[in-house]
C-alpha cells in the first residue's frame, strides 16, 4: 500500500487506469504529446458520455449523474415520500 491519500490507494482510479491502459495506450502509437492529448480527451469524452457501465445501471457516467442531481433535487428526496400527498 501506498501512502494515505494517494491515487495508488484508491480502486476506483487503479480501475479506470486499467480501462486506459488496455484499450488506449497498447493499443495505439502516439507520435506526439500533442496527438496524445487530443486522443485522450476524446477517450475521456467517449468514457463519460457514450459508454455505458455495468456498475450504473447500464447507464453512462454523464446520464447517471444527471439522473442523481435530478433526483435529489426532487422534494421527495429531502422530504421523504409523504412530501407528495
Amino acid at each position: 500500500m501506498g501512502r494515505v491519500g494517494t491515487a495508488l490507494d484508491n480502486a476506483v482510479i487503479e480501475s479506470w487506469h486499467s480501462t486506459l491502459e488496455f484499450e488506449l495506450r497498447q493499443l495505439e502509437h502516439f507520435t506526439t504529446r500533442a496527438r496524445t492529448r487530443r486522443r485522450l480527451a476524446i477517450w475521456i469524452e467517449e468514457y463519460n458520455h457514450d459508454r455505458r457501465h455495468s456498475s450504473l445501471g447500464m447507464r453512462s457516467p454523464i446520464t447517471y449523474e444527471l439522473a442523481l442531481s435530478a433526483e435529489l433535487a426532487s422534494p421527495q428526496a429531502v422530504l421523504g415520500p409523504e412530501a407528495a400527498a
